[in-house]
């Protein structure tokens, strides 16, 4: 039986005597695409920043590739791109090119420089977001949405085995959310993991392997088939307001 990229068995976590996260038990395989969804404040964020050791474990185990988890770095290729990473303070000193070259940094040795083909790279997944226009551009100076799309590139450039992505659309566009699913959707195919925290139910219909429904408690956990298929009333306990799907032309939304 396959070893799971991710194990979380019994974890909880507390922010002072507030619970954010109550027994929550889950497996990730590799080439799973994971959408995991739930209402503002339900822990998403909190989950991911706990797998990325980014938070400590407070109670439970977790396991990547079969071992532990005891604050060591794993052996995974791992690119996370955070909800606020578009963040950059006007002024800030690097142009586009520079950002997604800072991708390549775990693979190069102490002191040494990037060369013709880590630049070549970088015009290549700019081209492969449809934002190569951006290379030479400060970073400080694009739209929110257009950084995002650049902290995407940069998370993409290393070739990661497992991409974790909180929040990446908020601030791009329709015609780029729509292109940054397909793109998701050929790494699936490529056997890249994938791990999303999204609002947008449209690429839990479309594209994603996996459910995750978080609230506080793992409501559901299984195939997106399987999610579809859950009555609205359902979704919407979870949730706590009410809830339904949108059609449109390349993936649903759920939406109040």
């Amino acid at each position: 039986m396959a070893t799971p990229v991710f194990e979380l068995k019994n974890i909880n976590y507390h922010f002072g005597t507030k619970q954010v996260l109550d027994n929550i038990n889950i497996k990730i395989y590799k080439g799973d695409f994971l959408a995991i969804v739930g209402p503002n404040g339900a822990g998403k964020s909190t989950l991911l920043k706990v797998m990325l050791g980014l938070l400590p474990l407070q109670t439970g185990e977790m396991f990547i590739d079969g071992i532990k988890y005891q604050r060591r770095a794993s052996d995974l290729k791992i690119s996370y791109v955070s909800q606020k990473a578009s963040a950059f303070n006007a002024g800030f000193p690097a142009s586009v090119k520079e950002v997604v070259l800072s991708g390549l940094t775990k693979q190069k040795h102490l002191f040494q420089w990037f060369n013709k083909k880590d630049v070549q790279k970088v015009k290549d997944i700019l081209k492969r977001l449809n934002i190569e226009a951006l290379f030479h551009k400060n970073i400080a100076e694009l739209s929110g949405g257009q950084q995002q799309r650049v902290l995407i590139a940069r998370a993409l450039i290393s070739n990661p085995s497992v991409l974790i992505l909180d929040e990446p659309t908020n601030g791009i566009d329709a015609k780029h959310v729509s292109e940054f699913y397909d793109t998701l959707e050929q790494l699936k195919k490529e056997g890249v993991t994938i791990i999303l925290v999204t609002h947008d139910i449209g690429v839990v219909v479309d594209t994603a392997t996996q459910v995750a429904c978080l609230n506080k408690h793992l409501h559901f956990h299984g195939s997106a088939k399987a999610f579809k298929s859950l009555d609205q009333v359902e979704i919407s306990k979870i949730y706590g307001y009410p809830v339904k799907f949108v059609d449109h032309q390349h993936e649903r939304e759920c939406c109040k």
